[in-house]
């Protein structure tokens, strides 16, 4: 469950010197060099920390507002790394949480991020996808049926694959039987975020209180099977 970072960065110095603080924290980098394939993985997935190197790669600072708007990263820790050209103030206003400069002390790159892993590590908590294969039923505003497989499940949402070669855009209602000793049903509002060939990521927006408590007492008990697991060194299979 270690923390999963996304980097944009041309600067072979400044990537080491990122990725020693957050290998130290045990959290994974996934480095991107261009600003397409950057926001692309931004608009699919939940990233805990992104960090933009916002004058060494053209294009850059645009990237902040570009993935700050996406919706499984508004929350995100956004960490902006400027080097004469683009100001601390820019770079807030477009969405960055901090503003680094590059040529910043050690100590003080450090410090940040040091300081930020604890928000970082609540967040992750909150989108962490557990991977689960449980039927799921799902229906537009039409009230057609779809019937779809779950891959994994976090608390803001899920991913899916569909039966069939139906297509499912918008706002959809999302049911799904939760395994326990006495069944229990989880149903909500989802919107439809993104879909490729084969998979559909789901964003929940609104669930009735005792769905909401049922799906976090589901997840509690997956977290700790997770951690029995990463324990005993075998692999999860919920």
């Amino acid at each position: 469950m270690g923390l999963q970072c996304l980097m944009l960065t041309r600067d072979p110095n400044l990537l080491g010197r990122i990725k020693a603080t957050l290998h130290e924290h045990r959290a994974s980098l996934d480095l991107r060099q261009d600003c397409a394939s950057t926001i692309e993985l931004a608009s699919r997935r939940h990233w805990d920390g992104i960090v933009i190197d916002c004058d060494d790669v053209p294009g850059g600072t645009e990237v902040i507002a570009q993935v700050r708007n996406c919706r499984s990263n508004r929350q995100s820790l956004i960490f902006a790394v400027v080097n004469g050209s683009t100001s601390v103030d820019t770079a807030l206003n477009l969405g960055a949480n901090f503003v680094i400069c590059k040529a910043a002390e050690e100590t003080r790159l450090r410090s940040v991020l040091d300081a930020t892993i604890p928000k970082m590590e609540r967040e992750h908590r909150r989108y962490f996808r557990y991977e689960v294969d449980l039927p799921v039923q799902l229906r537009n505003h039409d009230g057609q049926a779809f019937s779809a497989r779950m891959k994994n499940v976090s608390e803001g949402g899920l991913c899916i694959k569909l039966v069939g070669r139906q297509r499912v855009e918008g706002l959809v209602t999302v049911e799904f039987e939760i395994p326990s000793d006495a069944s229990r049903t989880f149903q909500a509002k989802a919107d439809v975020v993104w879909s490729d060939s084969s998979l559909m990521g789901l964003c929940f927006l609104y669930t009735e209180k005792d769905s909401g408590l049922v799906l976090q007492t589901w997840l509690n008990s997956l977290e700790g099977k997770s951690q029995i697991h990463e324990c005993l060194g075998a692999p999860s299979a919920f």
